[in-house]
């Protein structure tokens, strides 16, 4: 009897001690505060000024509100979604500093020729393209005759035979050359002696070849998409960029359609991704505007900045060189516009607020372009021009880079470091792609890919700027290895530092307390693996503002 009445009187305890412990886990569960998201359990680098890891992050609408260790998040906050990350390496939102987003899209609509070995293969995959597209006037992009056996330029013949009637006119993978056959020729009406200031029309024999250098493209006038198709290549460069976890993109040269388009998109929610839009500067009505306009800035969209051409590329010989080619006597390259021109576009934007970012390949171009920012800039600090590609640069001008920002595209460098040496010679290639050389004399460099030039993939950046090989481990010691980066300040070249090149610093690039919620979760940590394992990178999830995009 003593036994059931100790249980009997024990009962009541018991349900007393579980009513205030369920009260009490209830009191501390509505203390803590309420966010969206915490992520667990992660191996989180914050690229903060301290280049500091941490566990665990808490986000509530769309921005980091806390970072620290697991018990510490989990113990302040609750949230609608947790995700134990596993131990998988989070870095910040990846920043493209340099790309043609709009124009990768299109060309998601067009025959793609990128990775072709032949000219022939370029003519069977038109073939193909129009028999399931059959469109009126045949464009695409991506051949690069550097890649084939024979090296030379194409010429239009085959194409006159295939295709008589329709126009055709297909770009080289960067964008400084195109092939036509006679159709678009004739419909552009230009002849052999059509005078090209800035570009060149290539002769044999005094004929056409059909290859069209520079300013000489600017006459083939290519039909426009249609907003239909331009809606729908904006929304392709999202899907593929998110896959890659980029979310942000500095759009190399957008006119203001596009510009405008991209704008009404973002406010309705349709496109997500960030960027940096940098105005077309080839027309002088298009900067007066935007100068007028000012500077406009959502967290989306950021309008600040003029794309200027200064040449063309190494590729097609159209970069402008101080002297000939050593491949090609008495050849220089061209600037696009005359000097004169140049100085009036750097005056005009200097009184602005607006940056001037110029494409600047050879070593001539570059002298010219970082002489003239030193010339209107009059020791301005903080204007943050840059100089993109900054490819080819003389002894002399590395020192103009102490106010003057790089912001370059590490995989040219093993795109091009096949034949570089042979079209310009051994003396000038010790100033090219010289990365770790700019990033001394700025103390900063942005990264880019300059897809679809190259592609998008920044893995392949991260790979090529910090191991300097192709991916059949070419050449066996990298590829002047003087100028590598470390695997620290490629990732700030992808991420803090491209922000600072956008004047965004304060407002993403790191995983710090304020900024936007934008982050990357990733199979493998690209700061530890081994150098052959870094181009195997793969994203798991892409997060906008603490939205999974992808």
């Amino acid at each position: 009897m003593s036994s059931t009445s100790t249980r009997k009187s024990k009962k009541p305890q018991m349900r007393k001690t579980l009513f205030i412990l369920g009260t009490t886990l209830a009191i501390l569960s509505c203390s803590k505060e309420k966010v969206d998201l915490i992520v667990i359990n992660s191996n989180t680098y914050t690229v903060n000024k301290n280049f500091e890891q941490t566990a665990a992050f808490a986000v509530k609408d769309g921005i980091f509100i806390a970072i620290g260790a697991n018990e510490e998040i989990t113990g302040k906050y609750q949230a609608t979604e947790i995700i134990d990350a596993k131990k998988q390496t989070i870095v910040p939102g990846l920043i493209d500093a340099h790309c043609h987003f709009y124009r990768m899209g299109l060309q998601q609509q067009k025959v793609s020729l990128e990775g072709t070995t032949s000219y022939d293969e370029v003519l069977q995959r038109i073939v193909a393209f129009q028999k399931e597209k059959n469109t009126s006037f045949i464009t695409g992009r991506g051949w690069d005759q550097n890649d084939w056996a024979v090296q030379e330029f194409p010429t239009k013949d085959k194409l006159d035979a295939l295709f008589p009637t329709i126009p055709v006119a297909i770009s080289r993978v960067d964008g400084h050359a195109l092939l036509v056959n006679q159709a678009a020729l004739d419909f552009a009406g230009i002849s052999a002696n059509t005078v090209v200031p800035g570009g060149e029309i290539i002769l044999a024999d005094g004929k056409m070849t059909g290859v069209l250098i520079d300013a000489a493209m600017d006459f083939i006038k290519l039909p426009d998409p249609s907003q239909k198709e331009a809606i729908q290549g904006l929304l392709d460069a999202q899907k593929i960029s998110f896959s890659y976890g980029l979310t942000t993109v500095d759009d190399a040269g957008l006119d203001r359609n596009t510009i405008e388009l991209i704008d009404s998109l973002q406010q309705t929610g349709v496109l997500k991704m960030r960027i940096y839009a940098m105005v077309s500067g080839d027309k002088q009505a298009q900067i007066e505007y935007y100068i007028r306009k000012g500077k406009i800035k959502t967290n989306h969209l950021n309008v600040r900045s003029f794309k200027i051409y200064g040449d063309g590329a190494l590729g097609s010989r159209g970069a402008a060189m101080r002297s000939s080619y050593t491949d090609r006597e008495n050849h220089f390259g061209a600037l696009i516009y005359s000097p004169e021109r140049y100085r009036e576009i750097a005056k005009q934007i200097a009184a602005s607020d607006y940056q001037m970012n110029t494409h600047a390949i050879g070593d001539s171009a570059n002298t010219w372009m970082l002489k003239t920012y030193k010339e209107v800039l009059k020791n301005a600090k903080n204007r943050r021009w840059r100089i993109e590609h900054a490819q080819i640069i003389s002894e002399e001008d590395f020192n103009y880079f102490d106010n003057i920002l790089p912001s370059v595209q590490p995989t040219h460098a093993t795109s091009d470091m096949y034949w570089a040496g042979e079209r310009i010679g051994a003396k000038r290639m010790k100033g090219a792609y010289a990365f770790k050389d700019l990033l001394n004399k700025y103390g900063k460099i942005a990264l880019g890919t300059d897809f679809p030039v190259e592609q998008v993939n920044p893995f392949l950046t991260f790979y090529a700027a910090t191991v300097r090989k192709d991916l059949n481990n070419y050449p066996e010691k990298g590829f002047q290895m003087e100028n590598v980066l470390t695997r620290e300040e490629t990732l700030k070249g992808m991420t803090i530092w491209a922000a600072f090149s956008n004047f965004e610093e304060d407002e993403k690039g790191s995983i710090e307390i304020g900024k936007f919620a934008d982050f990357v979760i990733l199979n493998q940590d690209i700061l530890k693996i081994s150098d052959d394992k870094l181009p195997k990178t793969r994203v798991v999830s892409t997060f906008l503002n603490g939205e999974k995009v992808y």
